[in-house]
C-alpha cells in the first residue's frame, strides 16, 4: 500500500483536504477493507472516466479503506473495458427486453449509435457493479472471518482447549 503521506500529498486528491487525516481511511480491518473492496468494484463498472476520484470520494464519505478502493477501480483498464462494458450492455439489453447488438467495432465507434447504447449500458453497469460490489464485500467478510477462526483454532490447539487458563492455576505458579 502507498504511504498515507504520499496520497495526502497527491495534487488530485488534495481537494479532500483534512478529510484524508481520518485514520479509518488507512486501517486494515474487516469493515474498512470490505467497504473499500465494495466501493472499488462498484465504481469499476461505471462508464464515467473519473473512476479514481469517485472511488476516493466514496471511500472518504463512507470512511473505508481509501487505497484499496482506488486501486480496485484499475481492474477496468483499456484491455478489460471493452469486454466489461459489452457484458454490461448485454445485461442491460436483456433487462430492458431490447435486442443486443453484436460486438461490431464500426457500430460501437459511430457516435450516432451511442444514444441506443447508453440506456442499456447504464442499467447493465449498475447491475454488474452492484453484483460485483456485493460479492466482493461478502467474500472479504467471509475470508476475514475464516482467517480469524483458523487463527483462534490454532491458538486453542497450542494452548489447550481451555484457552490458556491452565497457565494461571496454582500448580503452574512457581513455589517460593
Amino acid at each position: 500500500m502507498p504511504h498515507p503521506k504520499t496520497i495526502k500529498d497527491n495534487r488530485y486528491l488534495g481537494i479532500f483536504g483534512k478529510l484524508l487525516h481520518d485514520p479509518n481511511l488507512w486501517h486494515l480491518n474487516r469493515r474498512s477493507v470490505a467497504g473499500g473492496v465494495a466501493i472499488g468494484l462498484f465504481v469499476m463498472f461505471s462508464p464515467i472516466l473519473t473512476h479514481s476520484l469517485i472511488a476516493a470520494g466514496l471511500a472518504i464519505l463512507l470512511r473505508v479503506n481509501l487505497p484499496i478502493s482506488v486501486a480496485l477501480v484499475w481492474i477496468s483498464n483499456p484491455v478489460t473495458i471493452p469486454p466489461m462494458f459489452y457484458f454490461a450492455y448485454f445485461i442491460g439489453c436483456r433487462m430492458l427486453g431490447h435486442p443486443a447488438e453484436g460486438f461490431d467495432l464500426h457500430f460501437w465507434m459511430d457516435w450516432h449509435n451511442w444514444f441506443e447504447i447508453i440506456e442499456p449500458l447504464m442499467l447493465g453497469s449498475l447491475i454488474c457493479g452492484t453484483v460485483c460490489s456485493l460479492l466482493g464485500y461478502l467474500t472479504v467478510q467471509a475470508l476475514w472471518r475464516w482467517k480469524v477462526a483458523s487463527y483462534l483454532r490454532r491458538r486453542r490447539e497450542r494452548y489447550g482447549a481451555d484457552g490458556g487458563s491452565r497457565l494461571n492455576t496454582p500448580s503452574s505458579r512457581r513455589q517460593t
